[in-house]
């Protein structure tokens, strides 16, 4: 299981770097314009990833067409024990991938960021989502925290239910991708700046054939631009900002 690609920018000045991500927050919250491009040279970066639960039948169940059925038909693992227990393993295995590196989280900023802080694990934010595809190959300029585009398409509208609340969001795939096996979520919610990044979360999905997935927000995690600004990472479109506050997955520290 791997995670979405980080691009690594290779930066002479530092500040332009932390002045990119403070042109981000802006262009989010008070809709300005990115800033000019960064010289850099980008280079592709392993994604990181933990394997997640698949959706049993029973969470089929629960889609009726392209319409999600209430609350009470949100998948909640057979064991919560053993959900809670692995997802909690993965996110110490990530915290010593971190503090064995140097290059996601630098060296320096090791005590300000690791471990890495989440809100509590609640099996409520793990929700089955329908895909309704669209067949639409207009690629989508999608701003990002250097002030550069990302060439991206989108995929359709993933439609779930949560916390009682009928929900959308859009996932999307690179322009160029040559298979849909991956997809990439960003999203922001009413907890973006005072309890997440201001920059938004992500999740990532495997594309099934049926296509009902599985949205975990306890898996939601921050870009890397976070801890290191030498990274350049993909804005949510307006269309994935949800009216909620999401508070599953990872937060700031406090």
């Amino acid at each position: 299981m791997r995670r979405w690609p980080a691009v690594r920018i290779r930066s002479r000045n530092t500040s332009t770097a932390f002045a990119g991500v403070l042109r981000l927050t802006r262009a989010i919250f008070f809709s300005l314009a990115p800033g000019p491009h960064l010289r850099r040279e980008l280079t592709q970066m392993p994604r990181l990833g933990f394997a997640r639960p698949r959706l049993g039948m029973a969470a089929g169940a629960c889609l009726s067409g392209a319409v999600l059925l209430n609350d009470g038909c949100n998948p909640k693992p057979p064991e919560a024990k053993d959900y809670v227990a692995k997802l909690a393993s993965e996110r110490t295995a990530k915290d010593a991938m971190f503090q064995a590196g140097n290059d996601v989280v630098p060296n320096a900023r090791h005590a300000e960021f690791l471990p890495l802080s989440y809100f509590p694990i609640d099996p409520d934010y793990d929700v089955p989502a329908q895909l309704k595809p669209i067949d639409d190959r207009t690629v989508f300029e999608m701003p990002t925290s250097t002030g550069t585009q990302r060439r991206m398409r989108r995929v359709g509208t993933l439609e779930f239910t949560l916390k009682g609340q009928p929900l959308k969001l859009t996932p999307f795939v690179e322009a160029d991708a040559k298979t849909l096996d991956r997809l990439f979520v960003p999203f922001n919610d009413l907890t973006s700046v005072t309890e997440t990044y201001p920059g938004g979360r992500y999740m990532d999905l495997d594309r099934t054939a049926t296509g009902i997935y599985e949205i975990d927000f306890n898996r939601a995690y921050h870009p890397y631009c976070y801890y290191n600004p030498t990274y350049e990472c993909p804005i949510p479109p307006s269309e994935n900002r949800l009216k909620i506050p999401v508070r599953a997955g990872e937060r700031l520290r406090k």
